[in-house]
């Protein structure tokens, strides 16, 4: 029997099975992976990290590094004169919600379901639960909004380092890598498959 009370259950959406909470701000956990010594910080060389762990090559997590942090920085620090070390404040994270996205995150970081569901259904036209390069550029330009310069950069770079570390060997990008990347989980599991790979190898 569920634990959950009525307030609870109605607050949650399921997607392939999986419960993702509608109620909390997934897109913190989502950053918090790179918040490499949990003090509500990330700073560019914790995004280097970050990057590592999960299999990106150097020039990439550099690249990724230098892109986050300074996109996100100052819109996560309200108030705040800015810093040249470029720190992303994770409970904050949602402040930095850039235009032409796909609106699976609300104004408060939280994770809508219809949403998420409208990127197979308008856009997986070869397989419905996975996206092809090709389909993931409509996606992109679908999203755009006009003159939304930085918008359309961010979810450029954003959707296309996704696809790059998660697709699989026919090209295609599948809906439970692109769920595990919304609710937060994804880098914990592409961090521990790295290590246990690595030790297995050793072995």
């Amino acid at each position: 029997m569920s634990s959950l009370s009525p307030t609870q259950s109605y607050k949650q959406e399921g997607v392939d099975g999986h419960i993702i909470p509608t109620d909390q701000n997934v897109l913190q956990k989502h950053v918090a992976f790179f918040d490499r010594n949990h003090d509500g910080l990330v700073y560019p060389w914790e995004t280097f990290r970050g990057f590592r762990a999960i299999g990106s090559g150097i020039l990439l997590s550099s690249v990724a590094a230098f892109f986050i942090n300074f996109s996100l920085s100052r819109s996560t620090r309200p108030g705040k004169f800015p810093s040249l070390l470029f720190p992303i404040e994770v409970n904050n994270v949602q402040r930095a919600k850039h235009g032409s996205d796909s609106g699976v995150y609300d104004t408060e970081g939280r994770f809508v379901p219809l949403k998420f569901e409208e990127i197979f259904s308008k856009h997986a036209h070869t397989h419905p639960n996975s996206l092809t390069s090709d389909e993931l550029m409509e996606m992109l330009k679908a999203n755009r909004v006009p003159k939304d310069y930085g918008g359309w950069l961010a979810s450029w770079t954003e959707w296309k380092v996704l696809y790059i570390l998660c697709k699989d060997k026919n090209g295609l990008l599948q809906k439970e890598k692109i769920k595990a990347a919304y609710d937060g989980t994804l880098f914990e599991q592409m961090e521990k498959e790295r290590t246990l790979a690595k030790k297995n190898a050793v072995v």
